[in-house]
Order: C-alpha cells, then structure tokens, then sequence
C-alpha cells in the first residue's frame, strides 16, 4: 500500500536543485493517481478603493496558466541511498467559480515510490497564488489531502519550489530520510541571510530592533528613540532590511509598506471586516474625514451633552465620493443621511452605557472595573506600610508618600487599623508612581497634556468589593525650582472637595488607560509574541509537533504588529496624539520592559501570585489562594487556563514519551535559546527564564504562550469599547493639571465658577475622543471569520487519534467553561459581575457571535 492514511500537509519551500525524474524501477505496476489543486482568487473591490496592492490575479486571469506539482518519497533509494527522484506533472485549470479556482494533474505513480511524504510546487504564474489544498486521489488507502494554506511566489520573482510537507509530525531524529535535507533546507530558507531589503513575496523571518516608529528625515521633531539595547531594552520585532534615514543612521526609513513574512498576512483572502484592514481604514479614511470636520484640533466638549450626540446625532462628515465606501466597510459607524454623498458618524451606544447612563460616574464602579475591566492586570496587593518610593530623592523629592495612616483609618470608617488591613491582606493598589514619576516633567514639556505618578488605594469589604479610600498625585521638583508637589485626595461630600475628587479620579482613568494600552495590551501580548513567532519559523520545522501546536496562536500577528508601528505606536501616531506620555509612549513602554516583564510570570497563576492576588494553596481550587475571591478576570481566567494547560500536557507527553528527548530535540532547543538570547537579548540575564530540560518545563512554556496569545489579550482587547466606549468612564489623556497644582487666578475662577468646564477641559479633545472612539470600536470587533480557541481541530491535530481526542475534551471544557461564566454572572452573591446596571463579565467566553460582544477568546492575536 503506497498510502495507508489519508494526510494532510504543511508548507515550505524546496531547494532548486531537486530533480523533477522519476525512476524506472518506479513505474512497474503504477497507479494512476489524479491531483486536484484549488487555489482561492484575492478579494478585490474595496482592497483596490483602499489602494493596497498585492494579492491574485483576477479569476480570469488564472485561466489557462499551470502549476508544475513534483511529489517526494518519504524514503531512498535503497540502491544509491540517495533521495528518490521526483515523478512530476504540470497542473492545468480545470473549472472555477467565483470563490475558487481547480487545477488538475495525473500522475502515475510506481509501486516502489513508497509514501507520499511531500509535494513541490513551481507557480508558472507571473503573480503569486494562494493555494487552498491539494488532494492526491488514487491511492489504496484513499485521498492524500494536502492542506497548503499559503501563498506561493511566481517562478519568474523566485526561481525555488515550494514544498509542502504532509502533517504526520516527526521531531528532527525521526524524519523520514528522504525529507531530511529538504526540512533542513526550508528552515535555512526561511531564516534567509540578514541581507538586503526584504521583498514583499518572500517568507524570511529575521530580527531587528524598534528603530522605525519616527520619521526623523520629515521633521527633526519626529526623531524617536531606538527601542532594543543597552539604553532601552526592548523586545524585537521582524527585520524588514529598508535603508537608513539620511538625518539619523540610527533609524529606519519609513515607506509605504512593512515587510512581514508573507504568510503572515492575510486581509486579501479573509473578508473585509476582519482586523487588520479595518484598522488601516479607520486611519487612512475615517480619520482624516474627521479631522476635516473638526478643524480645532485643541477643542474640548462644551457640555456634557455634547457627549451624548455622539451616540444619538453623530458627526457630520464631509460630503465626499468616499463616504459611501466607508459606510460599506463601518456600518456600525457611519450611516448615511440624506443623500448617498451625505455620511455621518454615530457611534453605537455602549453596553455600559445602555444598562446605565451614570455607571462611569460612582467610585463603586470604578473599584470594580479594577477586577472586571480591562485592565485587571495592575491591582496589587500592599505588603508594606508606610508607602515609599524607590526612585532618587535628589531628582525627584521626598520618598514617603502623603497618604497616611490617619487618612486611611478615616476612610475606613472603623472597619480596622491599617496595621489589621496590612496582616489581613485587606488594602490594595494601582500604583503609578515610580513608573510615570520620572517623565513627568518631559511630558509636560508637550502641548495639549499633563502628567503626575499616582497612587490609588483600596479596601477590601467584607462583600468581596473594593471601596475607593484615596488618590495621591505626585508633581517631582521643576527644573524651574519648584519644589516637589503632591497632595491626597479622598471622597468628599462637600462640593470643592467632591470636584477634586472627580479630578484627581479623571488622572488616574487616564493613568489607567496608558499603562493598559502601553503594558498591558500592546507590550505583554503583541510586542513580546512576535519574537516567538519568528523563533518558531526560523527553528522549528512545520514537521515539528510543536510548530503544530503553536502556529494557530501566532496566525495573522506579525501583520497587526507592523500596522499598529505604521500608524498606531508611531510618532505622532494615534497613541502618542491622544494619550498622556505622548511622545514619550513607547519610551515609557520600554521602561516598563525593562523593570517590569520577565517570562515566568506572564502565565496567569504566577501573574497573580507576583502581585500578591494569590497564593499557592496545594487545597484550594486551581492549586491557589485569592487574596479577592470575587475577582472575576482571575475566576474565569483561571478555568481557561487549567483546560489550556490540561490540552498541552495531553499534547506534549503524546510526542515526548520518553522525557530524555527534551533536551536531545534541536530544533526546539533551538527555538527556545534564540527567544531568551535574541528575540529577548537585551534580558537574557534576567531572571524568570524556566529551564527547557524536562515535559513539564516544556508544557509550562507553552501553556504561558498559549495562555498569552489567547485569554490574556482577550480579557485586555475586546471589551476596549464596552469600557472606553463612552470616554468619561476611561478618558485616555488628561489635558490639563489639578487646579489647586500651582493655580493661576483664572484656573481657579473657572473651578469655583464653573467646574465641570474644568472637568470637561481636562477630558480628550472632540478629535481625540472620536478617533479614539472609532478605533476601539474597530479593535473590540469579532470579523464573522473569527477563529476561537478550541473551535476547530488544524488538520494535523485531526488526523492522529490520540491528539483528536485530547482536542475533543479540550473544546469540551470550554463549553462548560461558556456555561460556568453564565452561571457566576446570575449568582447574586458576586457582586463584582453582577447587580443593577452592572454589565456581566463575559471577556474570556470562549465563543462569540460576530460583532462587538464583549466575549469570545481568538487562537491569536489578529487585532
């Protein structure tokens, strides 16, 4: 039997010199086996509107032209010991419809060929081809369906073949002889030279340092830091090779395009709501639209009313041709009024908003989106009384922080001492002090923001709720000689003080806001997953079970990262024009890296423990102890991961039966040692890296990528417009300074007089705020082509029993895990997910429907 199973495979790319002959000895007694190709035309139309280039050529096109297809032996030949040669065939189109496009080939195939283990492809096309699928029928055992998934360069761009493995997995020491030196050759392609400009149809994954976010040769002004190295460590992102600028070597120049990988990209085979192209629309279309239509660009909301046309009038946009294809691709956003020509803005009205118009107004509920918001991630535990910082006293004053045990106890209101609070782990924190202190004075250098360190505090009640004690906003000395300034607010039931609470609360959401956008959304999932990815294709083969088991998690992420560096993270992008860093952003970002981040505890029972929210307990659920039993992120979070963890160890231990092969496997040891010592060079020494001897670290490793790529960016990204929606509730730069912060006379006046304008002018401009709108609405957006964690098998994953099983129990548990959510967001006792107005915690659902749902956990991280 030539092919006892039916297969499926994966791609690469086959070296050149591979001779397409089949041996004589190899046609006695063939098979007539017929080869069906289906390659899948780009999407066209509004890609063209939007002047992005790239991808098929048209149905028509395609007619007529060939694929030259070469199948591989898995065996050699037992006479030369050298590989078998190839039995070849041309491929022509055989029929098409307006989705695909068949080619078809015959091949006959000699008994002593022996199993089908790869096929070459050659594209005689003078464009690239996405090819869909091949399937091999013929054969005793039944149809060879070689799964492709992939775009395949021209010929005349590239003289080498592609070459498409089938999904049997091998680990290094047990590939088939015949397929050793054309997996060894792939990997060498695909880690290319480090030479040149990279090309957009080639696959080559290399590393650099974040040194294109400005554009230095337009405007001095927009020279921006190296990100990477010694001064600021920092992640590294996919080599592209474009030339330096001429006014700062040190930067890369900044073109039309960025270079990833191409199978990296995917917005012209997926539909046009899907992430990526939404995301350049927003920037390239909606948003100069808008900043047409408001010309102040320094123009703050006179009332609040003016807010609420938002969700009920909109923003009339200008009358242009263009406004029609922008309501076909932002039907949420944009509708049509009078006439086709005639477009406005009106944003949906918020979840939050809808269930409650005054939610983001009570300090209830801002306690309570520290634990089921979108930004879980900073609430820590206080350990230690009195408060202090750690930065330098002669630059940025005293250490000791104003809030005092007198202020505390007050607040308290007689629950217990502070000292009781301490040893009961009852007083908690977000602390953005000695993050944010040092760039105080830098960023309010800038027009348009201000910036202070903060701390605020929390007691925990006996119902499992924080109540909101108080807010200390630091200033450190000027270099005008002011001295350090900094002051404590607390709830107030006297309107001066019941204002300035309002305030200072205003800072801190704004506070808030950056170091969720900056930490822990952009840096902790996207920025630190991308040198994985490149790790993943330049050393482990697509043979390699664990390549199998990770590339899900990494589809369609080099491609949103390189859009957020072209015009999200940017200089003068959407990040630095409306939030309070400012310019200073991704500088901060790095920072926070540096001090911050180390590998071991981004999973999430060690993210927890780090900041004093759990602790091991051999006896409780999960292996741990909450400091907050009602903390919903962590509650659900931690199911999600127990059945992420259960799906990989089942998968680990069916490949790694014997432990030894841990360590003897090169490609992942390969894998795991250029993450630690080049994807993440600049903290190679620091602590956090586990070892990679053992299943268990092996299982540990993954997990915490999985676990990263799926439950942590969904739980950060798509309840952004749920939360930030309605910006009041999550303002993301504060404009202006507190007015009792070294006030002018007219400051003060208008506080005293008027001041909800003070309120209202510390808020986002009207353009910061819509822009800021749309894109979250953009980025909280499932595409009906969503692919969820555990949904569906990848074809290497169905075809082996064992691993179909586990898979099977895998998307069992998150089913049930769907049906827990429910359940504890209709439990009354859990306060913190539910009660009057209060919006049920549904961030890490497995599944959603598409639209802006507030739920639904993807494989990766896709926008």
């Amino acid at each position: 039997m030539l092919q006892k199973n039916p297969r499926g495979a994966e791609a690469g790319l086959a070296s050149s010199k591979i001779e397409a002959v089949a041996s004589p000895s190899a046609m006695e007694n063939p098979l007539s086996v017929k080869a069906v190709v289906t390659v899948k035309p780009s999407t066209s139309g509004l890609l063209s509107k939007m002047g992005i280039s790239g991808g098929l050529d048209k149905i028509t096109d395609l007619v007529g032209k060939t694929l030259l297809l070469e199948l591989v032996s898995t065996e050699l030949d037992p006479k030369t010991g050298r590989e078998k040669g190839t039995i070849k065939g041309y491929a022509y189109k055989k029929g098409h419809n307006k989705d695909e496009v068949t080619y078809e080939c015959e091949f006959e195939v000699g008994e002593e060929f022996g199993e089908v283990g790869a096929i070459f492809v050659e594209n005689e096309h003078h464009k690239e081809m996405y090819l869909k699928d091949i399937v091999l029928n013929g054969f005793v055992g039944g149809p060879l369906n070689i799964t492709c998934i992939s775009w395949v360069h021209s010929k005349y761009d590239n003289p080498q073949k592609r070459v498409f493995f089938t999904n049997k997995c091998y680990l290094p020491t047990e590939t088939p002889s015949g397929l050793r030196r054309p997996r060894e050759e792939e990997l060498a392609i695909l880690r290319g030279n480090g030479q040149g400009e990279r090309k957009s149809y080639e696959r080559i994954y290399d590393y650099d340092v974040y040194n294109d976010l400005g554009n230095p040769d337009s405007d001095a002004e927009k020279k921006r830091p190296v990100l990477g190295g010694k001064e600021l460590p920092y992640p590294r992102r996919c080599r592209t090779g474009r030339p330096q600028c001429e006014t700062d070597p040190q930067s890369e120049l900044r073109s039309g395009s960025i270079y990833v990988p191409r199978d990296e990209q995917f917005s012209t085979i997926k539909q046009m709501t899907f992430s990526a192209k939404t995301v350049y629309s927003v920037v390239h279309a909606l948003v100069p639209s808008l900043e047409t239509a408001m010309v102040d660009a320094d123009l703050g909301f006179p009332y609040f009313s003016a807010i609420d046309k938002l969700f009920n009038e909109g923003v009339n946009l200008p009358p242009l041709q263009k406004q029609g294809f922008l309501k076909d691709l932002f039907p949420r956003l944009v509708k049509t009024v009078t006439d086709a020509y005639q477009a406005v803005l009106r944003f949906e009205t918020p979840e939050t908003m809808n269930r409650n118009r005054f939610f983001w107004f009570t300090d209830e509920e801002f306690s309570r989106q520290t634990l089921a918001g979108i930004n879980p991630y900073a609430i820590q535990l206080i350990t230690e009384w009195p408060l202090r910082s750690d930065l330098d006293p002669k630059i940025y004053g005293s250490l000791e922080s104003a809030i005092t045990t007198d202020i505390i106890e007050r607040e308290i209101k007689g629950f217990m001492t502070v000292d009781e609070a301490i040893k009961q782990r009852k007083l908690f924190m977000l602390d953005y002090h000695d993050l944010f202190l040092p760039y105080v004075n830098k960023v309010r250098q800038l027009k348009g923001t201000t910036l202070y360190g903060s701390r605020t505090l929390f007691f925990l009640t006996p119902d499992e709720t924080l109540k909101l004690l108080a807010i200390e906003l630091t200033r450190p000395p000027t270099d005008d000689g002011k001295p350090q300034w900094k002051q404590v607010f607390t709830p107030s039931c006297h309107s001066t003080g019941m204002w300035l609470w309002r305030l200072a609360k205003a800072h801190v959401l704004a506070h808030d806001s950056g170091y969720h956008q900056l930490v822990s959304h952009w840096l902790r999932t996207h920025c630190v997953t991308e040198p994985y990815i490149i790790a993943a294709n330049r050393q482990l083969s697509a043979m390699h079970p664990i390549y199998k088991l990770l590339h899900p998690h990494f589809r369609y992420t080099m491609e949103i990262n390189a859009l957020a560096r072209e015009y999200l993270v940017n200089g003068d992008g959407i990040i630095e024009s409306s939030f309070s860093p400012g310019k200073y952003s991704m500088e901060l970002c790095a920072v926070a890296y540096d001090k911050l981040w180390q590998f071991d505890s981004q999973g999430l029972p060690n993210d927890l423990i780090s900041r004093g929210l759990a602790v091991e307990d051999p006896t409780a659920p999960h292996g741990l102890k909450l400091a907050i039993e009602d903390y919903p992120f962590a509650n659900d979070g931690l199911l999600l991961w127990d059945a992420i963890k259960e799906w990989v160890t089942d998968y680990v231990n069916h490949y790694y039966p014997d432990p030894s092969h841990i360590a003897s496997d090169k490609e992942l040891q390969s894998w795991w040692t250029e993450i630690r010592t080049v994807g993440h060079g600049d903290k190679k020494d620091s602590p956090g890296w586990p070892d990679l001897k053992t299943p268990s670290d092996l299982i540990h490793i993954i997990t915490t990528i999985v676990w990263v790529a799926s439950g942590h960016h969904a739980a950060v990204n798509f309840g952004q417009y749920t939360y930030g929606g309605y910006f009041p509730n999550r303002p993301t730069i504060a404009r202006t300074k507190m007015p009792v912060a070294d006030p002018t006379e007219e400051e003060l006046k208008i506080f005293w007089n008027k001041p909800e304008v003070t309120l209202l002018t510390c808020f986002p401009s009207q353009i910061q705020a819509t822009k800021v709108m749309a894109i979250l609405d953009v980025l909280s957006n499932h595409s009906p082509d969503e692919e969820y964690l555990g949904q569906d098998p990848e074809p290497a994953w169905k075809e082996e029993p064992a691993i179909n099983a586990a898979f099977k129990r895998f998307h069992g548990r998150l089913k049930e895990l769907d049906g827990v959510i429910d359940a504890r967001n209709n439990d009354q006792r859990f306060k913190n997910r539910n009660g009057a107005g209060i919006v049920p915690y549904e961030l890490l659902k497995p599944f959603s429907e598409p639209g802006v749902t507030g739920k639904g956990v993807p494989y990766s991280i896709s926008i």
